[in-house]
């Protein structure tokens, strides 16, 4: 299989589709990169139908039904709506707000079994609560125009901070269906995503006994333990970083490595666009190859944000080796190969200095493909899944 970051970085404008939904949110959400599909490469591809039934499905075997609220929010056609119980796409108004400030787009399950839903056409999020509903709220943006601000579970003085939430991100138009299973900003609700259509495939699916296990992992590390806010969740290491729970600093003798390695030898990186061989000149890491592109030193916060230094424009050449060089920090495998992607996941993780938490999820989950940072479809190791003739996408919560 191609390597996923070796296609077109079109996918990755949902960075911009799904990211301007957190306007005026206490803390933007790091999105994964996935779920867009590469609609713009002409290709010729099968229409998928109009709405494609949704069915949710309550395993978690600690929470009944009743307990479990769903939410359908995105964008569409530049508006920023929701989905309503009966399948209805209406744009968010500030009118939404309750007297206490919030809105409450609260889907109900079915009294017992399983719920099937309807899912337009649209760029968004499946969020799900237990035990409590979310509190969305509808502001303004910069332009005036109505937004939505979003659950924020990385952020203690966030509304929904005290509720057990997680969420899965979609893409859904006439190419088809473009899905994920997210912990880039945290993990706390053990998700998985079957989708039917041309193929069926399944993904995101936490093993028995994993989701402690990922709580357990990170709390051995003593940087990391910060991360497991009681057992409600564990939030990613870049949003711990901002919030002083994690030194900014973690990554610093790695990348120094890194930097000094590749100042005597080469680093090549092969992408869709070609390989591109790289030294350390000065204080820029500069490739050579198919285009001139070069990085200067990153900080650990951008390394685990995949930003920064590492920002990946979509331009088919700096994007690319950024997407790859993210996930080779992330991993921190630059130093045991000087010839990138790695695509042994066997060799991932195994320095001290090391991503645990994105390690961690990682080892919790059957298929051992997560969102563990935004760049873990390198090499195609992201819990993301996609159809362009879907016939069916069921999100199923599976047992804590």
């Amino acid at each position: 299989m191609t390597p996923r970051h070796q296609r077109s970085l079109g996918r990755r404008k949902l960075l911009v589709a799904l990211g301007g939904m957190a306007v005026a949110a206490p803390a933007v959400a790091a999105v994964a990169p996935h779920a867009l599909a590469d609609t713009d490469s002409g290709t010729a591809a099968p229409r998928a139908a109009g709405a494609l039934p949704l069915t949710i499905v309550n395993d978690t075997g600690s929470f009944g039904n009743a307990d479990v609220h769903v939410y359908i929010v995105g964008n569409r056609d530049g508006r920023q709506v929701r989905v309503t119980p009966d399948g209805t796409v209406a744009p968010v108004v500030l009118s939404d707000n309750g007297a206490d400030g919030y809105t409450d787009y609260a889907i109900s399950l079915a009294g017992s079994g399983a719920t099937t839903l309807s899912l337009p056409y649209l760029s968004g999020r499946i969020y799900v609560s237990l035990g409590a509903k979310l509190k969305f709220k509808v502001v303004t943006d910069g332009a005036g125009n109505p937004a939505l601000q979003y659950p924020a579970g990385w952020v203690a003085s966030d509304p929904n901070y005290g509720v057990l939430h997680d969420c899965a991100e979609f893409t859904y138009n006439a190419a088809g269906m473009f899905c994920n299973t997210t912990m880039v900003d945290m993990f706390s609700v053990p998700l998985a995503i079957r989708l039917t259509g041309a193929k069926d495939q399944t993904t995101g699916t936490v093993r028995p006994g994993g989701r402690a296990a990922v709580f357990a992992a990170v709390r051995q590390v003593e940087e990391f333990a910060p991360l497991a806010v009681d057992d409600r969740r564990v939030i990613a290491p870049g949003h711990a970083l901002d919030a002083g729970l994690f030194p900014k600093d973690y990554l610093a003798p790695y990348i120094d490595e890194v930097w000094s390695t590749y100042t005597g030898k080469d680093l090549t990186v092969t992408t869709n666009a070609g390989t591109f061989t790289g030294r350390v000149r000065g204080d820029r890491l500069t490739f050579d190859g198919p285009a001139q592109v070069s990085f200067a030193k990153p900080s650990t916060r951008d390394v685990l944000f995949c930003d920064g230094a590492l920002a990946a424009p979509n331009d088919g050449t700096t994007g690319p080796v950024a997407a790859v060089l993210g996930a080779g920090f992330n991993r921190t495998t630059l130093l045991s190969s000087a010839a990138q992607p790695t695509t042994d996941p066997a060799s991932f993780y195994r320095t001290a200095l090391t991503n645990h938490y994105a390690k961690a999820v990682h080892a919790a989950t059957e298929d051992g493909k997560a969102y563990g940072f935004a760049f873990d479809d390198v090499a195609d190791f992201a819990s993301y899944v996609q159809d362009t003739a879907p016939t069916g996408i069921r999100l199923t919560l599976t047992a804590f």
